[in-house]
């Protein structure tokens, strides 16, 4: 009737509370934190791999362009070669983290961790850990780019040299 309030309270109000709290800011440091630092280990470990076996992959290639190889071919070859090990790799990540949440969720309240008590709000369902086919994918196919960009860069540098420099007989490299 007349003189009654009416409270309302919208999701996204509520929402925007909850987003600015330390707790979900810290997790999405921490997140951001992890995810640079994988990146920077799949480079380093795709750069001393690149230094490995560079000479070999450089006389290869020379020894292909004398036979009519151009240099697109070149890079196609040194991509193609790198795709199944990136592929796998991918693969693998994207099945260790389902597993993880897999695994994980049972035992994590995601209510208990993001509402606090004094807060006086509860979920609706339940709040659990579960899958999501962007955080997956993102950083698999990340890893399949990095792969093929240091491939690339691979081919470009042993393009750049001469074949003559890789072809020369009794040159302890």
């Amino acid at each position: 009737g007349p003189g009654q309030e009416i409270e309302v309270s919208l999701r996204s109000e509520e929402r925007a509370a909850l987003t600015g709290s330390p707790l979900q800011s810290g997790a999405e440091r921490i997140y951001a934190i992890a995810v640079a630092a994988g990146a920077a280990y799949a480079l380093f470990a795709l750069l001393l791999s690149l230094l490995r076996s560079a000479p070999e992959r450089a006389a290869l290639l020379a020894r292909l362009r004398t036979m009519g190889l151009t240099p697109r071919q070149s890079r196609q070859l040194l991509g193609l070669e790198a795709l199944p090990q990136a592929l796998l790799a991918a693969g693998g990540g994207i099945l260790v983290a389902w597993a993880t949440i897999q695994l994980l969720a049972p035992g994590v309240d995601l209510a208990r961790l993001a509402l606090s008590a004094a807060s006086g709000l509860t979920p609706a369902g339940g709040v659990s850990l579960r899958t999501d086919v962007w955080t997956l994918a993102l950083p698999a196919a990340g890893v399949v780019a990095l792969t093929g960009a240091v491939a690339l860069g691979q081919a470009w540098w042993a393009g750049r040299r001469g074949s003559i420099t890789e072809l020369r007989a009794g040159d302890s490299r």
